[in-house]
């Protein structure tokens, strides 16, 4: 996959070097974004270069990472997904399909921490369902076929804090 001129202006500035196989990872990454995790781009990728290991996917990431030209996206204990947004912005996770969408969300920059504290780094994190989901619940349909996850997991809170 080869990256418009700009994306390869982008390799160059943040002194990364651009592989066959990072151009790859980076084009699929912005071509569809989605936040895939590593195993999802490797899959992408085998279309194009069968000959790529899933160790490979992993490096080009983490270079991708370390050079600030993708951003991994952790929510809770689910596999590291990865966007190629560079802006400020947050994630919404949607607990029916788990389909994660980029929202900006409207910062000043402060916190209410105490006295000495320093923030280097924050993410923030919404949940909750996406509007195709919470449409369908609202109509009486499963979207996914699990009977309504977030119903089981609310129920199953409410039942820990009972026992």
């Amino acid at each position: 996959m080869k990256l418009p001129l700009e994306h390869v202006q982008r390799f160059a500035g943040s002194g990364i070097r651009l592989t066959k196989q990072r151009e790859e990872v980076f084009g699929l990454l912005l071509q569809k974004r989605d936040h895939p995790t590593a195993t999802e781009v490797f899959l992408r990728a085998k279309k194009h270069m069968p000959s790529i290991s899933l160790a490979t996917i992993y490096n080009c990431l983490d270079a991708l990472v370390d050079w600030g030209l993708v951003k991994q996206v952790n929510l809770d204990r689910a596999p590291t997904r990865y966007c190629a947004n560079l802006q400020e912005h947050s994630h919404f996770y949607c607990e029916s399909c788990g389909a994660i969408s980029d929202v900006d969300v409207p910062f000043d920059g402060r916190w209410d921490l105490p006295p000495g504290f320093i923030v280097a780094h924050a993410e923030v994190s919404l949940k909750g369902q996406c509007a195709k989901c919470s449409a369908q619940h609202s109509l009486g349909t499963d979207p996914i076929g699990m009977g309504g996850f977030s119903a089981q997991h609310a129920k199953m809170k409410t039942q820990k804090r009972h026992s």
